[in-house]
């Protein structure tokens, strides 16, 4: 289901958190869609039970999953997550981050380019991660 690198200095959690965010907002995993339990993830991942209880518990406080007691957790539907919260610290971190790009030589034309390939990622299509990488 993920791929996880267990070398990586970034905590397990944080990537687990990373993976299932992006298979949200990608729509492979769809709004009230049941994620996988605990226990059944933690067996599939070989990882300690107590790292996926964290990645679900900062993926709910978030707004992404919400659990239900005794039924599990599911994906938040867009509507329940808090959109307003969330872009306003998306745009303080996205505009940092193009500040350090336009510093590099990042152009408008390039950045359209970025925002039309996240865009079709949104949208389930596939992208070339070669094309965005390449200068």
């Amino acid at each position: 289901m993920f791929e996880l690198d267990v070398r990586s200095r970034r905590p397990i959690y944080e990537q687990l958190v990373d993976k299932i965010k992006e298979s949200i907002i990608s729509q492979i995993l769809k709004p009230d869609e049941k994620l996988p339990s605990v226990r059944m993830l933690s067996k599939e991942l070989t990882i300690n039970p107590n790292t996926i209880q964290k990645a679900y518990s900062e993926l709910e406080r978030q707004g992404y999953i919400y659990s239900i007691p005794g039924k599990g957790n599911f994906v938040a539907p867009i509507d329940l997550m808090p959109n307003q919260q969330k872009l306003k610290e998306i745009k303080l971190q996205l505009t940092h981050l193009l500040a350090e790009a336009i510093y590099l030589g990042l152009t408008k034309k390039e950045l359209n380019e970025w925002f039309d390939e996240a865009k079709r990622k949104t949208e389930g299509g596939q992208i070339d991660d070669q094309s965005s990488t390449s200068q």
